[in-house]
């Protein structure tokens, strides 16, 4: 009895320290390993990931061994290969830097009168896909979330405009000069057309995706955006969202995603939100990129 007494205080000692720094400490480093495991599988760092493990196994084993000599070395190897990780990383870095720096505080409220013209853009731009879809005449339209995309809009043609389904089929139109820049959408307002699109970094993406599906997801790696594409070759609708390309869409498919993705979920006889939660699931996995696809 005295025993298992005793083992109960000690278990007792161990989680009474424990508090709401705690927890917020174990959250944010769970979310911190979240993002680097996604970073590896999104990129192509799945072969450096195992040689830092490798090496890490290696100290293990010659530690253990009191193999002093091979310890030193891959000590002294572990500790430069921390400035090499950087390096190789730069890039990823980078773009996550970047990604809080364009971060706009004024887009976390949206007001209703900002919802009802969001839900306006997409009914519109469902209509034109639909169209755009059946005629095969190529389209891409980034909805801007909270990740700005001035640098992209500076790259096209400034415009301020409301969504409408007879404008994106001009601006789409194969002989139009904005044609094969993208459509950029904020806050339900195309804000630029005919812009340019960082291509992704992916390597594991299908070769015989064209130019303009690896904008697309180019752009949706860089920012949070929502990406609609129309395909030339075969007028297939798809849609990126954190990298993740999801295709072969129907336009009530789309229409959905959009609205998942783009507006607050609301309960019923709820009203909208003043504050703009944003969508709190994310693809967690996307279709493989398989078949044929061209810009």
């Amino acid at each position: 009895m005295e025993g298992i007494l005793y083992v109960l205080q000690q278990f007792w000692s161990m989680i009474t320290p424990f508090g709401i720094s705690d927890v917020v400490d174990i959250a944010i480093m769970s979310l911190i390993i979240y993002k680097v495991i996604m970073l590896i599988l999104r990129t192509n760092s799945g072969a450096v990931a195992k040689g830092v493990l490798l090496l890490l196994a290696a100290f293990g084993i010659s530690s253990i061994f009191q193999l002093n000599t091979i310890s030193y070395l891959l000590l002294q190897a572990l500790d430069w290969g921390v400035i090499a990780l950087v390096v190789l990383f730069q890039p990823e870095i980078r773009r996550f830097l970047e990604k809080m720096g364009r971060t706009s505080l004024g887009t976390v409220f949206t007001s209703e009168e900002e919802r009802d013209e969001l839900d306006s853009a997409i009914t519109q731009t469902v209509e034109a896909y639909a169209s755009l879809s059946k005629s095969r005449t190529g389209a891409l339209m980034v909805f801007e979330r909270k990740n700005m995309l001035d640098d992209a809009i500076k790259t096209g043609t400034a415009l301020d405009c409301t969504v409408n389904a007879e404008l994106l089929k001009n601006i789409f139109w194969n002989k139009a000069p904005l044609h094969d820049g993208a459509v950029i959408v904020r806050g339900g307002r195309i804000v630029g057309a005919g812009c340019m699109l960082p291509m992704s970094g992916n390597v594991n993406l299908s070769r015989e995706l064209g130019m303009r599906h690896r904008a697309g997801i180019g752009a949706s790696e860089q920012t949070d955006a929502v990406v609609a594409i129309v395909s030339e070759e075969t007028g297939s609708i798809s849609v990126a969202v954190g990298g993740m390309l999801k295709r072969h869409l129907a336009p009530e498919t789309l229409e959905r995603l959009l609205r998942n993705e783009l507006l607050p979920e609301l309960g019923e006889g709820d009203t909208p939100s003043k504050f703009k939660l944003g969508s709190l699931l994310r693809f967690v996995k996307g279709d493989r990129q398989d078949g044929k696809e061209d810009s």
